[in-house]
């Protein structure tokens, strides 16, 4: 059948699509985007295989080869692009216009090419450079891509044979065979795939990836960065890359040693300037084997007039960035150089007003460990040969005060964020009480005629039974969970108040409330006594066990009036939300993960998780993120008066310090 498709050249101007291209329903094949690669191909090689046409119409209408001809028309119409007008003429083949088969010419050449094989394309892109004398940028020309993306596929294409050649026969995953991209060396990559291939099984791509780290350190690695400079400078061997950012700095040792020496100075300059006895470092810091240290606190200090004075400075311009901060249309970079002024000045405060006795200095040091990308300063630690033990406590030290010294990632809420959690949960309890009107009219009767007719003191000072409504107050209550709110609107909106009519009297209106049904007035009372319940945390059992015990009953989880928000984590250290996240709720590679991003994204990742528990969390996390909330807030959970907020003062910032 082809014998009889001639051969001629047409206009580019002069080819139009044909209605049976199979292609002709799906205009998006023919996006500029989607035949970029097509286009610089043409432009660079010419069109290698001509289109087949049947002329309708006058015209040569495109049968099969649509996204050629499409390319050509994006040729025409970029200027840039020489050589190719609407009178430029190319290769074709011509269907007879008798010919009754045209659909399926279409749809055979359409479907009859099978897909390249991606490790022939990867090998291709390699003998281009290597026996066409190609390089990336002219390959990216040819292609109509990236310089990047060239490389990219070219490293795929210099991987060892052996390996290429197991990928190949389906020994291997193409996953696994691109994973030993990761260190350049071929005789690198062989050694590894060898060991790891030697008493067969399956090879996984990330077992390749763990195994290559032993071979080196590449330097867009954190730790490669750091020690680049100093490890070239003593020649270091460094296997390249096509991409630089992949390259291998191969003598691990080497690496250590460099990196062990700058986390020792940085601790030397920090015993230095802050006075202590002794430095040290390590790579990873060794929670474990660190248990058996102590630790020493610095103690408050009376400031002279002069820091005082500075105290005053800070304080005046924490209360300025702070509401900077709160700006919504904030960018994040601009809202992480306030995030870092507030973290320095807070610092700066901290030492104006704290400071570690003379003997404590003397025997506790500091160790730098490499963390989250930077040199992490842990302070304040004292040897276990030098630890003054208590008893029944391993290795524990006390602060210079004599009081046991909070952890650094332990959570002590300042006044002013207590207050307005007792407000968030007052507003729980009394949209719990809106939704329980039977048991809230028998709480507030039951108190009306006890405090009237029992003697003694009243049943509970929780309620208020004056008729007054309770003000709520609270320092972003335009940013707070909306839950309660909702509920107590959704309760307003079920009340008949058909009876309160300012047109008539009081007396009338009192006749018509009576006339009420029974199941009404409940609906009533309950709201106006959810309207006066006052701003407190959890219910001490012995000083007001009824409330105690209502509110167990109506209210046995908050969570279903309230839930945590950004608004709430913005107001707690980024060690905190850490805690939070890898204890309380089991996260803890999410919280190692996040320890090296800014305050605002954890805010961010804990806001998105909470409003919508992630899918890939275990039945035992998403319980725990659906119970979470401050333990003071829970219904049994700390007394009120064991809930002692912490003073509003700069807060501690505990033994871990960022070095730059």
């Amino acid at each position: 059948m082809t014998a009889s498709f001639a051969p001629l050249t047409v206009a580019i101007g002069d080819l139009v699509p044909h209605p049976a291209n199979v292609r002709s329903n799906a205009p998006e094949t023919y996006d500029p985007e989607n035949i970029a690669y097509l286009k610089a191909s043409i432009a660079v090689l010419g069109l290698l295989q001509p289109l087949l046409v049947q002329k309708l119409d006058g015209k040569y209408a495109v049968l099969a080869g649509g996204r050629r001809h499409a390319a050509l028309k994006e040729l025409i119409a970029d200027k840039a692009t020489k050589g190719f007008t609407a009178k430029t003429k190319v290769d074709c083949r011509l269907v007879p216009e008798e010919c009754d088969v045209t659909t399926a010419l279409s749809l055979a050449e359409n479907i009859t090419q099978a897909p390249m094989n991606a490790i022939d394309e990867f090998e291709a892109f390699a003998r281009m450079m290597e026996v066409d004398g190609q390089t990336p940028e002219t390959i990216a020309k040819t292609f109509g891509t990236t310089v990047a993306a060239v490389k990219g596929r070219l490293r795929y294409g210099l991987i060892h044979p052996d390996i290429r050649a197991a990928a190949r026969g389906k020994v291997i995953t193409l996953d696994a065979m691109k994973a030993f991209a990761e260190h350049p060396s071929q005789e690198a990559q062989r050694e590894v795939f060898e060991a790891l291939t030697k008493d067969g099984g399956y090879l996984q791509a990330y077992t390749v990836r763990q195994a290559l780290k032993s071979r080196g350190v590449q330097v867009s690695d954190d730790i490669g960065a750091f020690v680049r400079a100093d490890y070239e400078a003593r020649g270091g061997a460094v296997a390249a890359d096509l991409l630089e950012e992949h390259s291998v700095l191969e003598d691990a040792a080497l690496v250590e040693t460099i990196l062990l020496e700058k986390l020792g100075a940085a601790a030397e300059e920090a015993r230095i300037k802050l006075g202590f006895g002794w430095a040290d470092a390590m790579v990873r810091y060794d929670y474990a084997t660190m248990a058996d240290y102590g630790r020493v606190y610095p103690g408050p200090i009376e400031p002279d007039e002069a820091a005082q004075k500075r105290i005053d400075e800070i304080t005046a311009e924490l209360e300025k960035l702070q509401l900077e901060m709160e700006d919504e249309g904030l960018e994040d970079g601009a809202y992480n150089a306030l995030y870092e002024r507030v973290d320095a000045l807070e610092e700066e405060a901290r030492d104006l007003q704290e400071a570690y006795s003379a003997e404590d200095l003397a025997r506790s040091g500091v160790i730098a460990s490499w963390s989250g990308g930077q040199v992490t300063l842990h302070v304040g630690l004292v040897r276990p040969e030098d630890t003054v033990k208590k008893e029944g406590a391993r290795g524990s030290s006390a602060s210079p005060t004599g009081e046991e010294a909070p952890d650094a990632g332990e959570i002590t809420y300042p006044a002013s964020l207590a207050e307005d959690l007792k407000t968030e949960r007052a507003m729980a309890l009394g949209a719990a009480m809106a939704l329980h009107p039977e048991a809230t009219l028998d709480l507030t009767l039951f108190k009306l005629v006890s405090d009237v007719l029992a003697s003694g003191m009243s049943v509970t000072q929780a309620i208020k039974i004056d008729a007054r409504k309770e003000y709520r107050s609270h320092a972003k209550m335009d940013e707070i969970d909306e839950t309660s709110l909702e509920q107590v609107a959704a309760a307003h909106d079920a009340l008949d108040l058909s009876w309160l009519d300012d047109t008539r009297s009081p007396a009338e209106q009192f006749a018509a409330f009576r006339a009420l049904d029974a199941g009404e007035k409940a609906k009533l009372v309950a709201y106006a006594t959810a309207s006066t319940t006052q701003s407190c945390f959890t219910r001490d059992r012995q000083r007001d066990s009824l409330m105690h015990a209502f509110e167990i009953e109506i209210m046995p989880d908050i969570r279903a009036h309230w839930t945590p928000n950004a608004a709430l984590f913005n107001r707690f250290k980024k060690a905190w939300l850490l805690k939070i996240l890898g204890e309380d709720l089991g996260l803890a590679q999410e919280a190692v993960t996040l320890a090296s991003s800014s305050k605002k994204e954890i805010v961010a990742f804990c806001d998105k998780l909470f409003a919508e528990p992630f899918a890939t969390l275990t039945d035992a996390q998403r319980a725990a993120v659906a119970a979470w909330c401050p333990p003071m807030m829970q219904t049994a959970g700390v007394a009120c008066d064991e809930a002692e907020p912490a003073a509003e003062t700069p807060e501690p910032d505990g033994d871990i310090a960022q070095a730059a």
